[in-house]
């Protein structure tokens, strides 16, 4: 990581943001949009949604936050970055209206391969089940009130890379806002390349373990797990445990960690919620649980957690699949096999290429139950009809 100890060095690469307001990054282009009907060519050649001028800058011009957004057209894929390397992704901060946290799709494609490295819903993606905007203090992740989101994951590439977001929705997305920084430099033989992935299964077979990850061939080191939980029974619901199977494990794993809790660096049933460096744990129920050690939990709470593995990588040579048990109580002090909706991202380095992930979530598949209060908000609202004429 690059920490405190690391400031002082000479650095040799060269820094560039891709934003709205300059999307190719390119030195000394910043900014440069004008109060014009028609869009600017590198907008065009990007292939970003054009829905005319920004009003509010219509008195100050060019240098005044002209362009600080972006429209996401329903049901299509958007680029955000589109750039040649050798190079490394450095951070990512984005927004939106919570309306889109998960129906706006994030895809990464390095060194112009055709199936997508990361394919996650946004708010996941940074941590945030449940497509609520929660406040995480991990390091490598980052989400701020309310609904800033940020990454410090290092994101290598060699030839190309890409970012896009997907709009699932049936409308537009309105005011997405985005800035990408990237250091231009060399990248040594032994940078491995960054891979998210997304999974739910609602409700989960009984007896059968919830598969966060599956199909990873190469090498490489699994470095993070956020998941979404929502119970479908009362009561503790979190005694499964993580298990890792790594390089040709069948049956049993080399990694098997004691439960859901201990595994996200909580005890004795979280008790409360916390958001640590590597480790966090909230409740989205609402209210304070006051009985928590009496009723742990109740049908219908919704959970959300992470752990990333970045002082202690799980390390793979051949193969990696990664799994975690849905397991409460019933009568008798024995254990439950629950059928809980669970959603998961996990996060992993490896080598290139990787396998194709064997599925691509449908809208509908992704969806959680919420109340659309944006959509009557921007029913009838278009900010540039009166200015989009000539």
């Amino acid at each position: 990581m690059f920490m405190l100890d690391n400031i002082p060095k000479l650095r040799k690469g060269k820094t560039r943001l891709f934003s709205p307001e300059n999307v190719y990054g390119e030195k000394g282009k910043g900014g440069m949009a004008d109060i014009t009907v028609e869009p600017q060519p590198e907008v065009v050649k990007i292939g970003q949604y054009w829905r005319g001028i920004n009003p509010s800058a219509r008195e100050l011009g060019q240098k005044w936050k002209v362009r600080p957004y972006i429209f996401l057209e329903k049901g299509k894929e958007t680029v955000l970055m589109d750039t040649d390397g050798p190079g490394k992704v450095t951070h990512i901060w984005m927004t939106v209206y919570e309306r889109w946290y998960r129906e706006l799709v994030i895809k990464m494609y390095w060194d112009g391969e055709e199936n997508p490295s990361v394919v996650c819903p946004l708010s996941d993606f940074f941590c945030s089940g449940w497509g609520k905007p929660l406040t995480i203090n991990s390091i490598p992740i980052n989400t701020n009130p309310t609904g800033g989101f940020n990454c410090y994951l290092p994101m290598p590439f060699r030839k190309h890379a890409k970012i896009t977001l997907e709009n699932l929705a049936p409308v537009d997305s309105l005011y997405f806002y985005y800035a990408i920084s990237m250091e231009e430099t060399e990248i040594a033989d032994d940078e491995l390349y960054f891979h998210a992935q997304f999974r739910r299964t609602n409700p989960v077979p009984y007896k059968q373990d919830y598969t966060i990850l599956d199909n990873v061939k190469g090498q490489g080191h699994y470095i993070g797990t956020q998941m979404s939980w929502q119970q479908n029974a009362d009561d503790w619901w979190g005694e499964g445990e993580f298990k890792a199977f790594i390089d040709g494990d069948d049956e049993f794993p080399t990694y098997c960690n004691t439960g859901t809790e201990d595994y996200f660096g909580g005890a004795w049933g979280f008790g409360e919620n916390f958001s640590a460096p590597f480790l966090g744990y909230q409740n989205l129920m609402d209210g304070t649980r006051k009985e928590q050690y009496k009723k742990v939990g109740h049908v219908g709470d919704r959970h959300s957690m992470y752990r990333f593995h970045i002082m202690d990588p799980i390390i793979f040579s051949k193969d990696i699949k990664v799994t975690i048990q849905d397991l409460g109580w019933r009568s008798e002090h024995r254990y439950q096999p629950l059928q809980d909706d669970i959603s998961s991202v996990a996060y992993w380095y490896q080598t290139e290429p990787h396998v194709k992930f064997a599925k691509i979530y449908t809208r509908d598949e992704i969806e959680v139950s919420r109340a659309d209060f944006m959509d009557d908000l921007f029913k009838d609202f278009d900010p540039y009809k009166p200015l989009d004429k000539k």
